[in-house]
């Protein structure tokens, strides 16, 4: 039990560091309509998986923890769609946000293996 916990909170702090390169790249974000618009979307999304990943940790079942980490997932495919505008519109170089994307991608792979394992583990 010790092992997962550890891994709860390697996750959690992964999360967090994710929070906080966003927030980074938020404030990098061009002074427009469109980099606020982005900057205002982006900052949301991605100050939120971690949150509600804390959140999935302390559920009262297994159901609200698979609810709960389905919101993280939710948050994170967002964060990516944003990210991958930001790459579209060239509002950032690419070199700045692609180790972000690839995080963002590895999230999203980790938490969505575990809603489908703790989807499975239900029955």
């Amino acid at each position: 039990m010790l092992e997962m916990d550890q891994r709860g909170e390697d996750l959690e702090d992964r999360l967090l560091d994710f929070a906080a390169r966003v927030g980074k790249a938020v404030d990098a974000l061009p002074d427009t309509r469109l980099g606020r618009h982005i900057a205002s979307q982006l900052v949301r999304s991605g100050t939120s998986p971690a949150p509600n990943y804390a959140e999935a940790c302390a559920a009262e079942s297994k159901r609200d923890f698979i609810h709960k980490l389905g919101i993280t997932l939710k948050e994170l495919r967002e964060s990516r769609s944003w990210i991958k505008l930001i790459l579209k519109a060239e509002l950032l170089k690419e070199h700045r946000m692609s180790l972000l994307l690839d995080e963002t991608n590895q999230l999203c792979n980790i938490i969505g293996k575990s809603v489908v394992t703790a989807k499975a583990n239900l029955q």
